[in-house]
């Protein structure tokens, strides 16, 4: 087949008919979900043979590497517990880390607004140094743009990285099975709110901070424990833990069944997820980590998350059963159920 019948090929599989770009379709649900499956991976994805995920392992001459790249645009710029310039390496170390590899390299590139005070950069500049060291991980070059004021919000940040992949891990939702449960490494939803009081957008007093950190030592630790039992990592950003969990329901055509009650969710995140009406599952998290492993090593899995610094309040959250086929569903402490689905776009914008 030559290049434009493949090109013809492409565009007969172009689903996205939205008229213009809004932004949902940067913030990790069903709009993100239908711009990248209707759009890109017909135009320039489908011929790789990579199922999508949070990074690529590919094969280089013999040599197994994994790849993946992230931008981050959050606002503001720095925020209780972090800044965009941690954000931007523990991302895309993360990313690396529950594809089931360590990230041995990054590039970052910056898109700066004219007029950002250089002691902005020069505290970001830091700021991705000190995370990239905590990270274990070397930053070895990347690419400066500059436009007009008013532009690009001060600072966005784009990093790719590269890692090796961690022996007897292998992420695969088709490996998942009924009765295989779900773990997760910490409360959910500090990042999301966090990022939100900072804002004073909620009149709301809370000692609250970002979670953003790596989340490499926890799938370290489960790879010692449990390697051959982990079915499926991810790390909840965009969307929450609801639309990890849908992505993964949907990939691998079982149920996601979760109890309400064992999921960790401080007081604070709750209290203001009830003002305003939102669920804490559909509320972003940079610092934790969910994985699905076999039910007979649920229980050494756990352990193993709660000897890291950090990972005292893992929990097991749930299981994988039958039905509902493709959905997630909650069980609450009352008794009753309600499905949990993805939402078209983000509720809190420009977090991450």
């Amino acid at each position: 087949m030559n290049y434009e019948s493949q090109a013809a090929t492409a565009l007969a599989r172009i689903r996205f008919r939205d008229p213009q770009i809004e932004m949902s379709h940067g913030a990790g649900g069903k709009a993100s979900r239908r711009l990248i499956e209707g759009l890109f991976v017909p135009l320039l994805y489908e011929s790789s043979g990579q199922p999508l995920g949070d990074a690529a392992h590919l094969n280089l001459d013999g040599a197994r590497v994994a790849i993946t790249t992230d931008s981050f645009v959050v606002k503001p710029l720095r925020f209780p517990g972090g800044s965009i310039g941690g954000l931007a390496v523990n991302g895309t170390v993360n990313d690396l880390a529950v594809s089931g590899a360590k990230a041995e390299a990054l590039v970052a590139t910056f898109v700066l607004e004219a007029g950002l005070p250089t002691e902005t950069l020069r505290d970001e500049i830091q700021a991705m140094a000190a995370a990239a060291r905590k990270a274990g991980v070397r930053i070895v070059g990347g690419d400066t743009k500059v436009v007009e004021h008013g532009k690009a919000d001060s600072m966005y940040i784009s990093t790719t990285g590269i890692g090796t992949p961690i022996p007897g891990i292998a992420v695969d939702p088709s490996s998942v099975s009924p009765g295989d449960k779900i773990l997760v490494s910490g409360p959910i939803g500090d990042h999301g709110i966090t990022i939100l009081l900072a804002r004073n957008e909620l009149d709301l007093e809370a000692d609250l901070h970002s979670d953003t950190r790596t989340v490499l030592p926890f799938v370290e630790a489960i790879a010692r424990a449990a390697s051959s039992s982990i079915r499926w990592m991810r790390d909840p950003t965009r969307g929450g833990v609801a639309t990890s969990l849908n992505e993964l329901a949907r990939d691998c055509g079982f149920g996601v069944v979760l109890d309400e009650s064992a999921v960790p969710v401080r007081d604070e995140v709750r209290g203001a997820c009830e003002l305003l009406g939102l669920d804490p599952l559909h509320i972003a998290n940079e610092g934790q980590f969910l994985t699905v492993v076999a039910a007979s090593a649920a229980e050494e899995a756990l352990e193993a998350l709660r000897q890291i610094p950090g990972g005292e309040e893992s929990r097991i959250i749930g299981e994988i059963q039958q039905e509902p086929a493709g959905a997630v569903l909650v069980t609450t402490p009352y008794g009753g159920t309600r499905v949990v689905d993805m939402l078209v776009g983000d509720p809190l914008p420009r977090i991450c």
